[in-house]
């Protein structure tokens, strides 16, 4: 059987992406479709840094790694590490997911909730009502990533919450689109058996160089003809609203089991007839 390809549109993990992929011996193009940008102005984490120091912040919510650091990062310009540190003690602290559990893990912070995979907003709404954690009249910062979720905010609102978002970085494209626009033509050509969507945002900034090259809905007909794999319940729902409906979700919203998984669909489409041993 030949073998499958696959395309990823990765960026900051694109080398972890890629050794995935090689290991399971597929063949590979990988085309980074975002970048982070530190936002030009931060005072809204000053401000937040401001409200944290003076006891004013009763529950911070941290969304993302890149993000939990990239306030650190800001914060470290006007109190010691020990400040934020001894100030977050003080309040409550909810993560996300694994990655900015592990920011604040390496740093000895304590943590109080861990939101459960597949670790949507969704999620981390349905734990404050299963820990029955009051928010009514507490004032809840959360570390805002890349997009603001409109749908947790309300959630939170409705629940009482005085809320400050604290956003930290904004997405934007590469600043070489050369082989996003490559991956987008290989598509419309039928080269490749999947297409591996990692975050929401990542669908956004296909469909925008589609749209600049003049081919969105060629390239939007020619993805539905392939295995479009999604990172999770939040890329799913994007994905839907784009027209690039998933095929399917890994049983753990990782890139391993995400490879992984995507392949072994792949081998039973192309391989229907083979029985296991």
């Amino acid at each position: 059987m030949t073998k499958p390809r696959l395309c990823s549109f990765e960026s900051r993990r694109a080398s972890e992406m890629r050794s995935l992929i090689e290991r399971q011996g597929a063949d590979y193009f990988i085309a980074p479709s975002m970048r982070e940008i530190p936002r030009e102005s931060n005072h809204e984490a000053l401000a937040y840094g401001e409200s944290l120091t003076s006891g004013q912040i009763d529950i911070s919510i941290f969304m993302t790694g890149v993000g939990t650091t990239a306030l650190l990062e800001v914060l470290a310009l006007k109190w010691p590490q020990e400040t934020i540190l001894d100030a977050w003690q003080k309040t409550l602290i909810i993560v996300r997911g694994p990655k900015p559990a592990a920011v604040l893990n390496k740093l000895g912070s304590r943590i109080d909730h861990r939101v459960p995979e597949p670790n949507t907003w969704r999620d981390l709404v349905a734990l404050i009502y299963e820990k029955q954690i009051d928010l009514k009249g507490k004032s809840v910062a959360v570390q805002e990533y890349g997009k603001p979720s409109t749908d947790m905010y309300a959630a939170l609102k409705d629940r009482g919450a005085r809320l400050t978002t604290v956003p930290v970085y904004r997405w934007d494209l590469p600043e070489d689109i050369e082989p996003l626009k490559a991956a987008i033509q290989s598509t419309i050509n039928g080269e490749y058996d999947a297409l591996l969507f990692t975050s929401a945002q990542q669908a956004h900034h296909v469909l925008e160089v589609a749209h600049r090259m003049g081919v969105r809905e060629t390239f939007l007909q020619a993805a539905q003809k392939t295995t479009i794999a999604s990172i999770g319940p939040t890329c799913s729902e994007t994905l839907e609203e784009v027209g690039l409906p998933a095929s399917f979700e890994p049983e753990h919203p990782k890139m391993g089991p995400l490879v992984k998984e995507t392949l072994a669909r792949l081998i039973k489409k192309f391989e229907p007839d083979v029985e296991t041993a």
